[in-house]
């Protein structure tokens, strides 16, 4: 029985869960998502948040804390340069995990965990994504002065005059024949 158990084991030995765990923790912070099945992406959400929480106090005490559970320096100064300022005000839920479906070969239930801060797509303030302008037809904008005006709509007006002489000669080719 499994009275007070509240981790899943993962069908492995301890030594080769915390290795496991700790090596998908050191791709996703370096790659910002992974995917993985469900019950590793559950494990690894409890193994991972945590460790954030730790980075958001930059000390050494929190760094060794970290790098005994990651056992890679490359990961662990990327999570205090990279994802801590990022996620310095967020209370916790760093991550997130996508269900994909199942696995084609064994029918194994699929996920994508992702750090959330990371991701352009689901990013609720929008700062990774650039806003694009909507511009008119007469091709200056609308704060434009009238003599930066006048200077493109004259620059186009020529761009479009050749074009249309070009046809023209064409039909009077045309016609010759």
């Amino acid at each position: 029985m499994r009275h007070g158990k509240k981790f899943n084991h993962l069908g492995r030995k301890t030594a080769h869960r915390k290795s496991m765990l700790a090596n998908m923790a050191s791709s996703l912070i370096e790659h910002k998502r992974i995917n993985t099945t469900t019950a590793k992406a559950k494990a690894l959400k409890q193994f991972v948040e945590p460790l954030v929480t730790k980075s958001k106090e930059d000390t050494t005490h929190n760094r060794r804390l970290v790098f005994a559970k990651l056992r890679n320096k490359y990961a662990v100064s990327e999570l205090f340069r990279e994802v801590a300022p990022k996620v310095g005000d967020r209370p916790g839920g760093y991550t997130r995990i996508i269900k994909l479906g199942n696995r084609l070969g064994d029918n194994a239930d699929m996920a994508l965990i992702e750090l959330v801060d990371f991701n352009e797509i689901y990013n609720p303030k929008g700062e990774g994504k650039k806003k694009t302008t909507r511009r008119s037809r007469r091709g200056g904008k609308k704060n434009n002065s009238s003599e930066e005006t006048t200077s493109t709509e004259t620059k186009t007006e020529a761009k479009e005059e050749p074009k249309k002489e070009a046809p023209k000669a064409d039909e009077k080719a045309d016609d010759k024949k």
